[in-house]
């Protein structure tokens, strides 16, 4: 395995962005980002990929703090690495360590045996939303588009 970074713009595409989720309790917001990775022909088990997410959850909140948190699990339902982005404009109570609400959302799911592509792809994100002015940026894009393009500045210039 290379040790090159993993970059977030060369896995994160159009389709797997959503800039308004509708739903507003913790569960239901899950349910949502499994149906948006869902979409991937790289999902084999929708009703196991949802089960492992929430089982995530109980071991600790994926909400990070500074409005962000990001879902993620290895799971056996899914044949390769899927990343979402999805956004709640009016932000949710998502048990943030910082006790905030939770605006973005960067959503990962990996197969079991890709553990260290997992976790690097994971400390690209938090590197990623670490920069608050990063984070507005994200919060505020009108466009899907948009959002490909701050990611893929905010990696350029990190």
């Amino acid at each position: 395995m290379e040790n090159k970074e993993t970059k977030l713009s060369d896995l994160l595409k159009e389709k797997f962005v959503e800039l308004d989720l509708k739903e507003d309790t913790k569960p239901k917001i899950i349910a949502e980002l499994v149906d948006l990775i869902g979409k991937s022909s790289r999902v084999k088990n929708k009703k196991a990929l949802s089960k492992a997410m929430l089982e995530r959850e109980k071991l600790g909140s994926t909400a990070i703090g500074n409005g962000v948190a990001i879902p993620h699990v290895k799971t056996d339902g899914v044949k390769n690495f899927i990343l979402a982005f999805a956004r709640k404009t009016a932000g949710v109570n998502f048990e943030s360590l910082d006790g905030e609400k939770t605006y973005i959302f960067f959503v990962l799911a990996s197969p079991k045996d890709m553990v260290g592509p997992h976790l690097k792809t994971l400390s690209s994100i938090s590197r990623l939303v670490k920069d608050k002015f990063t984070v507005e940026l994200l919060r505020k894009a009108g466009a899907k588009k948009d959002i490909l393009k701050i990611i893929a500045d905010t990696e350029a210039s990190l």
